[in-house]
This record gives structure tokens, C-alpha cells and sequence, in this order.
């Protein structure tokens, strides 16, 4: 295997840390190209001083000084702003492009990086889920190859590539239930942002914790299953399982169904990434089925997280519905987190969203952008009306 360059979109946050430390292991055979941090400057100067990388892209061009005259003795080029990021995830030093930057705004540099014919290691959601079908096509036409590094889209990957092209007939993607999944519905509309935080299983940043524990995440992860396995939504469901060793499964026409484990680490899916088609080492804990004793499934409960159902309703509608519910999460999310809204205000706000949106059966990417800044800022004064009549 030969040594393969890789730029890292958002290397201080949860995954662009856990790539970092795959790439530690593997130093002769991984080289770190370019990194991008939005806010976390004192981070990204330890990693780019670390990694003797090439370049750093500042995001919040407020910044660059600060980074710029950190870098500087150690000949490491900085950048600013997001236009930069799109610039140079297409040069000719980068076979890799990690995209783990939060939410919508790594839909830009991932197109980017699509048009440049990069491999592409996709573990923002958000891109397929705002514009599958425009993305897909444009991997199909400049040759870019799309590998999940999501846990439960790389186990799909995983149990296709024994399935000898047979065709799908079901996806059951896992979910571990996150926080509340015993809790009743009147124990959760009292949910806090500290308890809601609190994932029993996986530890990530903390707006997908958010979407965890209302289950709009897993609602992402079926759009995004729809379009990278080519898959339609009636035949992609969820099941919660509490322990997260099976992190999803493909069931064939026989009735067989193979499942991808392994302990909740999200290394693992990013070193296969990184690394496809081959298999390294990695210095993780490994499962040991005699301790594991007993697993357990459940279908989802759709009263108590009505995320899943408007996933489900955006993938139906199709157009530019699915960016909507994801501006309006985005929205929505940002204020739980910061304590201006109740834990069901965040699908109340999206429902309503969806419901007056302006839809549109086939945006170009043109359209995607305006229908997630319009969406947005909808949410924003759903909250505000919101925000403005609660007494927490």
C-alpha cells in the first residue's frame, strides 16, 4: 500500500481528533496534507506543529493572525475562510479528503473536492442529506470515490462487499437508543441539555449528541443510506440496539443477513476509510463474545422521537425537503444547546419547517443553498416566538 496524502475538514473536532490518532499509528502510511478548524486555534496549531503538515485553513478569518504568527518558524502556510478550504482540498498533494466539518457547512468543500475527483471519506451526513442526489452524480461524472466513514454506513459498506452484488432487500441501520430510550414521553419533554448530552455509548461533539437523543440522527443516516447504497427508503429501517456492537446490518433476498461489530470506536471506521481495501492494525479493544453474554433489539418507539418519521416524510417528498428538516434541525439544536427551547421544541420547529416551506421537486445546487439559508432563518424566528413564551 502505497503512502496517501489526506486533507482533514474539522481536525479539532471528535472525528478529526480520532483520525489523527489512526494516523499516529500508522505514520508510514498516512501523511497529513492540510488541516481546517473553524474556532479551536490553539488545537490546530498543536496538531499542524504535530503532523509537520502542509497548510492550515483557519475558518474564521478573525483568527488567521493568531494561527498565521504561530506557524510562521515552522514554515506550515496558513489559510482563512471557507473559499480556502474549497481551494485547496483540490490540489494536487491530497488523495484523501476527510470531511468531518458540523452540519451544512461542509456541503461546500465536499463538492469541491467531488469535482477534483477526490476519494472522499465522508463522515458529514449533512452533504447527502441536503443534496444526495446532486453530489452522487457529480462523484459519477468526475470519478470520486464516496467511502462512509459513518459507523453504521461503513458496516453497510463492510457486509455489501461480501454479498457478491446480490441485490438489497432490507438495510437495518442500529441505534442504540441514546439517553432517554427508556424514559417516558412526559420524562422527556422535561429533558435537559446536561442529561440529553449524556450518550450512554459513543462519545461526539455535541450537536450530533443532540440528534442522538432526539433520534434525528439516525433520521439523517437513512437519507444518507438512501443515496449512498442507492437504496429507497421503504427498504432501509431502524432498529435499537442498546449495546452498539452490531453497528448495522444487510438483509438479501434469502432471508441471510450480515452484520458488521465490533466495540463503539469510531476509529475503526475511519481507518477503513483511510486505508480501503486493505486492513490494518489498530490499537483498539476487541470484542470478546463470551463476555458480551446477551444483545438485545427493539424497534424504535416513533411517539417519543417523531425525528424518524420526518426523515422518512422528507425522503418521500424528495426536491430540496430533506435540506429543509436539516436547516431547521441545525436551527433548532443550536438553540436547545443553548437553553432557549425545550427538548420537543426541536421537532415541533422542524415539522413546522417542512410544513411551510417553499419545496422545489428538483433543485441544482444553486437552489440547495438558498432553500437551507431560507429554512434557517424560518427556524430562527420559530424559535424566537418560542424562546419568547417559555418560562424554563
Amino acid at each position: 500500500m502505497e503512502k496517501r496524502r489526506i486533507a482533514i475538514l474539522g481536525s479539532t473536532g471528535s472525528i478529526g481528533r480520532q483520525a489523527l490518532d489512526v494516523i499516529r499509528q500508522h505514520r508510514d502510511l498516512f501523511e497529513v496534507e492540510l488541516l481546517t478548524a473553524n474556532n479551536s486555534t490553539e488545537l490546530l496549531i498543536e496538531q499542524a506543529i504535530e503532523f509537520d503538515v502542509n497548510s492550515v485553513v483557519i475558518c474564521n478569518e478573525d483568527k488567521y493572525k493568531e494561527v498565521a504568527e504561530a506557524l510562521q518558524p515552522h514554515y506550515i502556510k496558513v489559510f482563512a475562510g471557507m473559499q480556502s478550504v474549497c481551494d485547496l482540498v483540490t490540489g494536487d498533494n491530497i488523495d484523501i479528503v476527510l470531511t468531518s466539518m458540523v452540519g451544512f457547512s461542509g456541503l461546500a468543500s465536499t463538492v469541491a473536492a467531488v469535482k477534483a475527483g477526490k476519494t472522499i471519506a465522508l463522515a458529514n451526513k449533512e452533504t447527502l442529506v441536503a443534496a444526495g442526489a446532486i453530489v452522487m452524480n457529480l462523484a459519477a461524472q468526475h470519478g470520486s470515490r464516496i467511502l462512509p466513514v459513518d459507523s453504521e454506513h461503513s458496516a453497510i459498506f463492510q457486509c455489501l462487499m461480501g454479498s457478491a452484488g446480490a441485490d438489497i432487500e432490507k438495510i437495518h441501520l442500529t441505534a442504540s437508543g441514546g439517553p432517554f430510550r427508556t424514559w417516558t414521553r412526559d420524562q422527556i419533554a422535561q429533558a435537559t441539555r446536561s442529561q440529553a448530552l449524556n450518550h450512554p455509548n459513543w462519545s461526539m461533539g455535541s450537536k450530533i449528541t443532540i440528534d442522538s437523543a432526539t433520534m434525528m440522527n439516525k433520521g439523517l443516516e437513512i437519507i444518507e443510506a438512501r443515496w449512498l447504497f442507492g437504496t429507497p427508503g421503504e427498504k432501509i429501517d431502524v432498529v435499537v440496539h442498546p449495546e452498539s456492537i452490531i453497528h448495522s446490518m444487510v438483509e438479501y433476498a434469502d432471508g441471510s443477513v450480515i452484520a458488521q461489530m465490533g466495540h463503539p470506536d469510531m476509529r475503526e471506521a475511519i481507518q477503513f476509510a483511510f486505508s480501503f481495501p486493505h486492513r490494518l492494525t489498530l490499537d483498539n479493544r476487541k470484542l470478546n463474545f463470551a463476555e458480551l453474554g446477551s444483545m438485545s433489539f427493539f424497534a424504535p418507539d416513533m411517539e417519543k422521537f417523531p425525528a424518524l418519521g420526518l426523515a422518512y416524510e422528507s425522503l418521500r417528498k424528495g426536491g430540496n425537503m430533506a435540506c429543509i428538516m436539516n436547516a431547521a434541525n441545525e436551527a433548532a439544536v443550536e438553540a436547545f444547546l443553548q437553553e432557549r427551547i425545550g427538548f420537543y421544541d426541536i421537532t415541533d420547529v422542524v415539522q413546522e419547517c417542512m410544513a411551510g416551506a417553499d419545496f422545489v421537486a428538483d433543485p441544482d445546487l444553486e437552489t440547495i443553498f438558498e432553500a437551507n439559508d431560507a429554512a434557517f432563518a424560518h427556524a430562527k424566528e420559530i424559535i424566537s416566538k418560542v424562546s419568547s413564551a417559555k418560562t424554563f
